[in-house]
C-alpha cells in the first residue's frame, strides 16, 4: 500500500514538465510560422493570426507524443483528486466502509 501513494505522487512533477514543454513547443511553432510569413512579406499581425490558425492544429499532429503524455498525466491527477475527494467525503459522513471501498477503487 505504501507503494501506491508514492507512485501516485510521482507523475505530478512530470506533468508540470511535460505541460511546460508542450506549451512552449506549440508557442515556438506558432512563432516560427509567423516569422516565416513575416519574412515573406505578410504584415506582422496577419502573420501572427495565420500562425495561430495553422500552428495550433499542426502542433496537435507534430507533438502527438507530448500531447499523449500531458493527457495521461492530467487523467492520473484527476483520478487522484477524485479518490481524495471521495475519501474526504466518506470521512466527513463518518462512513468507514466507504473509506475502504474508495481505497480499493
Amino acid at each position: 500500500m505504501s507503494e501506491t501513494p508514492t507512485s501516485a505522487k510521482t507523475p505530478v512533477p512530470h506533468l508540470a514538465r511535460d505541460l511546460t514543454v508542450y506549451l512552449l513547443a506549440r508557442f515556438v511553432l506558432v512563432a516560427a510560422l509567423a516569422v516565416v510569413l513575416a519574412l515573406v512579406g505578410v504584415p506582422l499581425l496577419v502573420a501572427v493570426l495565420i500562425g495561430l490558425v495553422v500552428g495550433l492544429p499542426l502542433g496537435l499532429l507534430l507533438f502527438r507524443s507530448l500531447n499523449a503524455r500531458v493527457t495521461a498525466g492530467l487523467a492520473r491527477r484527476n483520478e487522484q483528486r477524485a479518490r481524495a475527494r471521495a475519501k474526504l467525503r466518506a470521512e466527513l459522513r463518518g462512513d468507514t466502509t466507504s473509506d475502504s471501498a474508495a481505497d480499493a477503487a
